[in-house]
């Protein structure tokens, strides 16, 4: 029996199709890969099966008796609760067994004989039941999962609320992968993962006998896990049995068959209304001619292959600046205890610095500080004062209630209707998306938003934090591009060596303060 179907499921917004007859299947033990460009509708498709969102037409249904767990993007956990605390709540059947076997034992205590035996019987059941589910070594299994993922012990005595975000992902992550559920709906979990991470994630995705469902844009993921590939092309799902390599084997042979199909249909169409035009006013072939009009009208109209879109832009210079750019002495960095040892560095006029080192480290705090939005235990921070900064934040936040057109027309008044349109239409972002509640768009769209913003901006000093997060290989190559042909100095968080490593030939890698 199927663990999550999908029936003709189709979803509009404002009356605009976004999915349209979905029908799949997720069978025990599969490991399937959801792939699709930004603004397809794989977020849609997350939210559709995490019941945020219902579906126009069309109908979802689960495995009653199969437990289910997601990772989305937009991550809530408790904030005051501890990381131990949360975590352990996986566990929490095994702690009401282990809770009722000791009622057990007590009651027994003070039974008569015949009930005594019974109780006990009936607790040491109960006690075979945690031995075979390993409860009691669960506190190890919880560190084995967080160090893999690339957090410290520590961690588990802080509150969720103190976490960055790439840390509170990755103990959602943690949660999701201890709770062993049966049906695991992950969506780009690599995000915040660097390289060795990445890798240990996979080796435990690839281990696991629970089905899992998997978003992403990476091709070395879905190279390493995927059994079923489920591509989002056409605003419908087409199902790929086989892994990533058989997919793009059978995803080339399918386009072309479908080109072949539609150059037919349409010197097909060409034909018949040629002969339509021709004989539509002559008595003796009118009725045949109109005869073609209706059957025209009925035909079932091949698609054109959708072309994935080409995205060119680049960042506009301003006047460079002097040679030492911005020189930073002695800086200690952190919240309640400084996180890395001082740092001491200088940097120059067109360099490009790779900011690299594992999550919660300090590199979004190293950013913040520089730019002056938090302040430093010791140490000093100093531009040259003909720095002109561009600066792509983590952490920005803007308004659910906002639109893209919305956003760009508030940073860039003098714009005319066209231009903003423009701006966002260079990022992907076309029209019927440019005047949607931003909260509807996926996180890769608001992420391209975000990225608009910076587009028109004349800058000698550009500053990105993790801009990659949610965004496909197409925008993300162009991203690259543009960042190569920049000219400023360039300043780059990212834990994605394949995106920086062309980039930037200078990399800072912060290592975790020393406590002795």
């Amino acid at each position: 029996m199927s663990l999550i179907e999908l029936k003709e499921i189709t979803f509009n917004y404002d009356g605009n199709p976004l999915i349209e007859h979905v029908s799949a299947r997720l069978l025990p033990g599969e490991h399937v890969v959801l792939l699709g460009p930004n603004g397809t509708g794989k977020s849609t498709l997350v939210r559709l099966l995490m019941h945020q969102l219902s579906p126009d037409s069309g109908t979802i249904s689960f495995h009653p008796n199969k437990r289910f767990k997601a990772l989305d993007q937009h991550l809530v956990l408790p904030k005051d609760e501890s990381v131990l605390h949360y975590l352990s709540g996986v566990f929490q059947e095994l702690f009401d067994l282990e809770a009722r076997m000791h009622q057990l034992y007590e009651e027994a205590a003070e039974s008569s004989a015949d009930v005594q035996f019974k109780k006990i019987e009936q607790a040491s059941r109960i006690q075979d039941t945690l031995n075979e589910s390993e409860f009691y070594q669960f506190q190890t299994e919880i560190s084995k999962v967080i160090t893999g993922l690339g957090l410290e012990p520590e961690v588990l005595k802080q509150t969720i609320g103190t976490l960055s975000g790439g840390m509170r992902s990755k103990v959602k992550l943690s949660e999701i992968l201890l709770s062993k559920a049966d049906i695991m709906l992950l969506d780009e979990p690599s995000n915040f993962l660097d390289e060795n991470q990445v890798d240990w994630l996979l080796k435990y995705l690839k281990r696991l006998p629970n089905a899992f469902l998997l978003v992403t844009h990476e091709a070395r993921i879905a190279q390493e896990v995927a059994s079923v590939v489920w591509a989002l092309e056409q605003k419908t799902i087409s199902v790929y049995r086989g892994d990533y390599a058989f997919y793009l084997k059978e995803r080339e042979m399918r386009a072309n068959q479908h080109e072949k199909a539609f150059k037919a249909q349409q010197k097909f169409i060409e034909k018949t209304e040629a002969f339509i035009a021709k004989n539509i006013a002559r008595a003796k072939t009118t009725r045949r001619a109109q005869s073609r009009r209706k059957m025209l009208a009925k035909l079932d109209r091949v698609a054109p292959v959708e072309v994935q879109k080409a995205y060119q832009f680049e960042f506009p210079n301003a006047a460079p600046t002097g040679e030492k750019v911005v020189q930073i002495n002695g800086l200690s960095i952190g919240y309640d205890a400084p996180l890395v040892e001082p740092i001491d560095m200088t940097i120059r006029r067109g360099e490009k610095w790779a900011i690299t080192g594992e999550n919660g480290v300090g590199k979004t705090t190293l950013i913040r500080t520089i730019m002056d939005e938090l302040k430093a235990f010791e140490g000093d921070v100093t531009w040259i004062d003909t720095a002109q900064i561009n600066y792509f934040s983590q952490d920005h936040h803007i308004g659910s209630k906002e639109t893209p057109f919305s956003v760009v027309r508030g940073h860039f008044p003098a714009f005319d209707n066209r231009q903003v349109y423009a701006t966002l239409a260079r990022f992907g972002i076309r029209n019927d998306k440019a005047t949607r509640p931003i909260k509807t768009l996926s996180g890769g769209e608001q992420s391209k938003v975000r990225l608009a913003l910076l587009w028109p901006v004349k800058s000698n000093v550009f500053i990105l934090d993790e801009p990659t997060n949610h965004l496909d290989v197409a925008i993300k190559e162009a991203l690259k591009e543009a960042l190569i042909a920049y000219e400023g100095t360039l300043i780059l968080v990212s834990h994605e060596r394949d995106f920086y490593e062309d980039i930037c030939p200078i990399e800072l890698q912060l290592e975790r303060k020393s406590h002795v």
